[in-house]
């Protein structure tokens, strides 16, 4: 099995400002993955995707993107559905030139009627796993599980979305679901909902993460803190993703993104994994 690992973002030690100045870092510290973050607009042009993506083989660094923040798949307004969507298919567009593997959306909320928005949010993700076929891309749509009761997002939601849709895939942000579940969280769970699906590899963030709570069992996500801060057992994810042996990319949202990172590598060497 293969595991990579990364940074959320540029690395915050790289001198450089560009994205491929933070690929070349990422893989000088030993670490072989990296989020492209859009999170708050889509900044890179096709071109630049198109080298960044020479320089990411070269290092041999998998990319992840994440789209811009501002999408509702599920709104009661058109011209945001339809914003949505160009954000969406403008992210998975520059992913596939930069050879990313991945684009992570966060799809949604759920409004005043939730079967509804989900209803919404299945048929946007058909639209756009049509358009990943009519174009030939290469890429996955990644439904971020999300941290917040207003959000869509549950694993529940996400697996038979992915199942009946192709090109679609659950992205697992552990520490979003930790969140919504007001600090619970049961790893062999997580994976053993994945099991229909017959994934080639998991995708997933992680990070501490604060809360509020809502009531009993439920939450909602505040902000990210490092795993030092966190009183999320890493290791115990850690064990559940060698018990399953399948490849994984996870990719580090701690507030210090590749000194995190590096700390899970060190986490998963110390359990016997050879990187």
């Amino acid at each position: 099995m293969k595991i990579r690992l990364g940074p959320g973002g540029i690395p915050m030690c790289c001198k450089g400002s560009s994205t491929s100045d933070g690929v070349r870092k990422t893989s000088e510290m030993g670490l072989d993955a990296m989020q492209v973050a859009f999170t708050h607009g889509i900044y890179m042009k096709l071109e630049e995707a198109k080298k960044l993506r020479i320089v990411a083989k070269e290092e041999d660094v998998e990319l992840i993107v994440h789209a811009p923040y501002y999408i509702n798949l599920a709104s009661e307004k058109s011209e945001v559905i339809t914003a949505s969507k160009k954000r969406i298919l403008d992210t998975l567009h520059r992913g596939e030139a930069m050879g990313a593997t991945v684009a992570v959306v966060h799809a949604g909320f759920y409004g005043k009627d939730k079967e509804k928005a989900l209803e919404m949010i299945n048929n946007a993700c058909q639209e756009i796993s049509n358009a990943i076929e009519r174009n030939g891309w290469n890429i996955k749509l990644g439904l971020e599980t999300m941290g917040k009761q207003k959000s869509f997002g549950t694993l529940d939601e996400i697996v038979p979305i992915s199942k009946s849709i192709k090109n679609v895939i659950p992205y697992l942000d552990v520490a979003h679901i930790y969140a919504g579940n007001a600090g619970k969280i049961d790893y062999k769970e997580i994976f053993d909902k994945l099991k229909t699906l017959k994934l080639k590899k998991y995708d997933s963030h992680f990070s501490g993460i604060n809360f509020s709570v809502v009531k009993e069992g439920k939450g909602n996500e505040k902000n990210h803190i490092t795993l030092a801060e966190s009183k999320m057992d890493f290791v115990g994810f850690s064990k559940e993703i060698l018990r399953r042996k399948k490849d994984t990319t996870l990719i580090s949202e701690s507030p210090i993104l590749e000194q995190d990172a590096l700390v899970m590598k060190g986490i998963f060497e110390k359990l016997g994994h050879k990187f």
